[in-house]
């Protein structure tokens, strides 16, 4: 007999050799916990059909938790590829991870996947997760596991195993005749998924690699009860309604066209008005709080890029314009502006008195992004962002960064976003040491003093490794799309290197020749993604100082015309996104209209409203109002718009 201990306290003894799926049976029939998908013995993550072997502390894994998830899902997705292979034998096996909110599974296959292929997959599905067949591992040395996979004719897999040759030996998973070449932990059973659909069918590039083959991609999602994937699926549907992609081009903010490009968006009047309030508020800010304006170059020799190393480190996501085999001149459009802003600081010579140096500017960039992470308006090719640099001294760090903070949260108050976002301390990977310049000293001093900055700030936030950039660590503000897929909205990072690769000096009190540190920061982000973000929030309703119409005057018949445009004038000076409705239409229609377009407010006029001197206004929000004044109406606007309610 062995004893364990469990995360409640209780113990219990056991026989050497039980399996902690057994363990699992027991203990779940005397707790209200989720799912168990999982185990970890002594902190280690395990299989439930691995056994006890000694004495240990064992805390089981829910699918309420994201490895409990990503478990569940891991063998979801395996699911789905036994019901292709059956279904479809000539399929060949690409990977299939779990991903947030379900998982997918590529397949190299001639044929594209009908609804009525999708509906027999389904099947398949249910029939294999009803067989509950086992799921057995077992390992071979890489050189084995190659040739099994060379006889199982699968060349996806088998270059998988020659990209892990360096590894002893290579994990497989088998469930009835599917074996898939798989790391990782799995449930015991397929019988345990008890509810799975599959959500989508595209296609995806090998690898990411838009010079691979584009493959067949299912994605799925799976969970413990038909009742919690009912649940899942009508809350996918009402986030569809405010799915920015669809209602953005609904209501007219921007459109795409194929034969311009993927991530090359057209904003309509609507989305370039909304930017271009966003960017003016943004710039007039910056200048209250001492940013200096800069406007510099879209492209530069690829000699500024070698300096910064950004031509090392960020090459494969970079525009390139030449050939360096060929030309004697290469190029490339900028995917960050910070290599161009340096040259402002660098234009005279500086002293301690000249710091801290803020400059900012309204940035359009450019990413080579793949095509599969284009998405709206929240992961583009070209986009503009709010981005600034900030040279300062060792003892301004502190103060500059929170001021950036301050200024971030700021934007995300006006925006009533503050509540949507999460903060996450951005660090490097000490095990990637070719992703990153400078010293493990270095980076962990200057990790060591933004914790600080953090932690003084009572910021609540999560840790990241390897998701700093190439030259220092970095606060991301993180938000979540409607489909629940996160992105980075904001960003303040503190450089420690590429003052020294510029050769960045200040001369300081001491009369010695030192480097600053540079905060690269933006206040909102990229416009275009804030406007997604915002069209989300809103269900395209923004509110009225961001409106890209504030009000729409309504006259009843072309009798009131001639009034309704003086009334036009009188307003514009408060709301300038003021429009009067001249079409010869009812005046039903004219205010439905005016409410599927999310006016804000609707001002109508007809004999009533001439005769009294009165507005007979109607709020998008709040229905008929009544009669007002014009008075009234232009406080309770302008007071609308000051407040930023």
């Amino acid at each position: 007999m062995v004893k364990i201990f469990l995360k409640d306290g209780s113990m219990k003894e056991v026989r050497l050799g039980t399996t902690l799926m057994k363990i699992a049976e027991e203990w779940s029939k005397e707790s209200e916990s989720n799912f168990i998908c999982a185990a970890k013995v002594n902190g280690e993550i395990k299989d439930l059909q691995d056994k006890i072997v000694s004495d240990c502390n064992i805390e089981f894994v829910t699918f309420d938790s994201l490895e409990g998830k990503n478990i569940y899902r891991h063998t979801s997705s395996h699911i789905l590829a036994q019901a292709v292979k059956r279904l479809f034998p000539e399929a060949k096996l690409g990977i299939g991870p779990a991903i947030e909110n379900g998982f997918y599974y590529d397949f190299d296959i001639d044929h594209t996947f009908t609804s009525e292929d999708i509906s027999n997959i389904e099947t398949e599905m249910r029939k294999i997760i009803k067989e509950n067949l086992q799921v057995e591992k077992f390992e071979l040395s890489a050189k084995d596991a190659r040739e099994f996979l060379l006889e199982r004719k699968e060349p996806y897999k088998v270059e998988l195993a020659e990209d892990y040759s360096e590894k002893g030996s290579l994990s497989f998973r088998k469930q009835g005749e599917f074996v898939d070449m798989c790391s990782g932990i799995h449930l015991p059973l397929t019988g345990m998924v008890k509810a799975i659909k599959i959500t989508n069918s595209t296609g995806a590039y090998w690898k990411g690699n838009s010079k691979n083959k584009m493959l067949k991609r299912l994605y799925g999602t799976s969970f413990p009860s038909q009742k919690m994937l009912d649940e899942y699926l009508k809350s996918v549907e009402e986030a569809k309604k405010r799915d920015h992609n669809k209602i953005g081009r609904e209501l007219e903010f921007f459109t795409t066209v194929d034969y311009i490009g993927q991530g090359l968006p057209i904003l309509l009047p609507k989305g370039s008005k909304v930017i271009q309030l966003l960017q003016r508020f943004v710039e007039d800010e910056e200048e209250k709080r001492g940013y200096l304006l800069t406007k510099t170059p879209f492209l530069a020799k690829n000699e500024l890029y070698k300096i910064s190393e950004h031509w090392y480190h960020y090459k494969e996501n970079m525009f390139i314009l030449g050939d360096e085999s060929k030309d004697d001149e290469v190029f490339a459009l900028r995917p960050m502006t910070c290599p161009f802003q340096f040259q402002v600081y660098l234009n005279k010579s500086r002293s301690y008195r000249d710091l801290p140096m803020r400059l900012n500017e309204t940035s359009t960039l450019f990413r080579n992004e793949s095509s599969g992470e284009m998405h709206g308006l929240i992961r583009l090719r070209q986009f503009t962002i709010s981005e600034g640099h900030i040279a300062c001294t060792p003892d301004q760090l502190e103060s500059e960064f929170r001021e950036c903070l301050e200024l971030a949260r700021y934007m995300l108050r006006c925006l009533k976003l503050e509540n949507d976002v999460t903060y996450r301390f951005s660090k490097w990977d000490e095990n990637n040491r070719d992703k990153y310049i400078g010293s493990a000293i270095e980076w962990e001093n200057v990790q060591g003093k933004m914790r600080e900055i953090l932690d003084k700030a009572e910021l609540v936030y999560d840790e990241a490794d390897g998701e700093a950039a190439f030259y220092g660590p970095k606060l991301d503000i993180q938000f979540k799309n409607v489909h629940g897929k996160e992105d980075t909205l904001i960003t303040i990072q503190i450089d420690f290197q590429l003052a020294k690769k510029f050769g960045m000096e200040y001369v300081d009190k001491d009369g010695e020749k030192k480097f600053p540190y540079v905060i690269h920061r933006t206040s909102l982000g990229c416009y275009e993604r804030t406007l997604a973000l915002l069209i989300e929030k809103y269900a395209g309703a923004l509110p009225l100082w961001i409106a890209p119409e504030q009000v729409k005057i309504l006259p009843i018949s072309e009798e009131f015309h001639e009034l309704s445009l003086e009334v036009q004038k009188q307003i514009r000076d408060f709301a300038p996104r003021v429009s009067v409705d001249l079409r010869n239409e009812k005046i039903g229609y004219k205010i439905r209209e005016a409410q599927v377009n999310k006016v804000p407010y609707m001002v109508i006029l007809g004999s009533k409203e001439a005769e009294s001197n009165m507005l007979s206004v109607r709020s998008r929000s709040e229905g008929d109002l009544g009669a007002m004044s014009k008075e009234e109406f232009i406080e309770r606007i302008s007071k609308e718009i000051s407040e930023k309610r």
